[in-house]
């Protein structure tokens, strides 16, 4: 079927959730982040390969340290991580109707057989979780199904349009599906809410603003399917007590959805969160299930679910955020350790792997608590070693002198103060831990 330019439109507008407008705001957020990016060697870009992030040790600190973070999350709201393939033959493209509405925007691969076949990197991960599900006999009793997803993903973005990490071509999203029935939907919305709030908490990110995008004047599915999803997002958005916005005919040809959009210093918009209730995929891949023994079959709605959105696009906001200043918990560097002279150097190697609880054979452990922690006994002053650790971003400094030796304890003081306290290994282990455990 041929979709109208109108669908066409509003299909490219609802698979890009980590799309912005360029303007002068983003610039200056990016060239603010590429600063502190650079000071803090946690990413580069390069012209090899535009739009493609190459993140330094330090950022992929920060940046395994939330996908670690959203997995546990995920966790607790019921869904199951799936790996799923980055490339796929041309057919299922044409299935999910990406090729005919999106395949301007997407990397193309043709193969090297006889036949030239033709392939797309996924831009998304959606097709991708139809085929799992359609693949097994599903009962009700499996619904709701929750699926995520960290792959990467692939957007033909215009060179133009490129800018710092909130507009990129390579990007990964904390990516999930849920496949549920007509009456799972409202709990499954108002759980993904529920998600959004207590994750942005997290990241002090106490405001952002909700928009209801509902029924477009060209779209698939009956009135009737499109008010019962409406209403039900209307009904979880109220009682969820936070203010939110209609978006007049300005939902996915497909179904309604709700975008959650924050704000950089600038002011600039981004939108990171979404939640969108879909009827076409589900009727595309014919997915089905079991309504009962007696073997009636119906199909699913599909929700599509993210909220960091973008991983790297989040991670700009986080830079901005935070000004580089991260929490303890999410630093790339959490503590920087300063022996006084040559001499106190083995001791605050000692100190390391005590606060790290490295008793040899940690590194082979798959569960282990350990620490950032680095070792300063370059021949420069004190002074200077301290000032350089700061600049870096080190969250605490630990000074290691004759009296720390004497006592068996370190000097211990957070970069943006000025009096240490003294305090055993073992003791700063445990604040360690805590504040790890409590997000700090």
């Amino acid at each position: 079927m041929m979709l109208s330019h109108r669908l066409k439109q509003t299909l490219l507008q609802s698979v890009r959730w980590c799309s912005t407008k360029a303007s002068s705001q983003a610039e200056s957020t990016a060239v603010t982040n590429l600063s502190i990016a650079t000071r803090q060697q946690l990413y580069m870009i390069d012209p090899v390969t535009p739009g493609s992030v190459f993140f330094l040790p330090h950022g992929t600190r920060i940046f395994n340290k939330l996908v670690s973070f959203m997995k546990a999350r995920q966790r607790k709201f019921g869904f199951e991580e799936v790996i799923t393939p980055m490339i796929y033959r041309k057919q299922l493209w044409e299935k999910s109707g990406h090729w005919e509405n999106y395949h301007e925007d997407m990397f193309r691969v043709e193969g090297s057989d006889l036949e030239k076949e033709e392939y797309g990197l996924k831009p998304m991960n959606c097709p991708g979780h139809c085929v799992i599900f359609g693949r097994f006999d599903r009962s009700y009793q499996e619904l709701p199904l929750r699926l995520s997803d960290f792959s990467s993903l692939h957007r033909n973005e215009s060179s133009g349009s490129l800018s710092g990490l909130t507009r990129v071509r390579r990007f990964h999203q904390d990516d999930g599906h849920i496949f549920c029935t007509n009456d799972q939907i409202r709990e499954e919305i108002r759980s993904s809410l529920q998600m959004v709030d207590e994750v942005y908490k997290i990241f002090n990110i106490p405001q952002y603003k909700l928009l209801l995008s509902t029924r477009p004047e060209e779209h698939i599915g009956e009135v009737e399917e499109w008010d019962a999803a409406e209403a039900a997002l209307k009904d979880v958005l109220e009682a969820s007590g936070k203010p939110w916005t209609v978006n007049e005919g300005d939902g996915a040809f497909y179904g309604p959805k709700i975008d959650i959009v924050l704000k950089d210093h600038t002011g600039k918009e981004h939108q990171a969160a979404t939640i969108q209730l879909d009827f076409q995929l589900p009727h595309r891949f014919n997915l089905q299930y079991k309504t009962s023994e007696q073997g009636v079959s119906k199909q699913p709605i599909m929700v599509h679910r993210a909220v960091f959105g973008s991983l790297e696009r989040f991670l700009a906001i986080l830079i901005d955020h935070y000004n580089g200043k991260w929490p303890f918990w999410l630093s790339p560097r959490q503590a920087l350790v300063v022996p006084v002279s040559d001499k106190h150097v083995e001791y605050a190697e000692k100190m390391v792997r005590v606060i790290n609880g490295d008793d040899g054979d940690n590194a082979t452990r798959l569960v282990h608590q350990s620490f950032h922690i680095d070792v300063d006994s370059r021949n420069e002053t004190v002074g200077n070693r301290i000032k350089e650790g700061i600049k870096k971003g080190y969250t605490y400094v630990i000074m290691i002198g004759d009296k720390e030796v004497e006592n068996g304890t370190v000097a211990i003081r957070q970069s943006n103060e000025r009096k240490p306290q003294e305090m055993k290994p073992n003791e700063v282990r445990d604040m360690f831990i805590q504040m790890e455990n409590e997000y700090k």
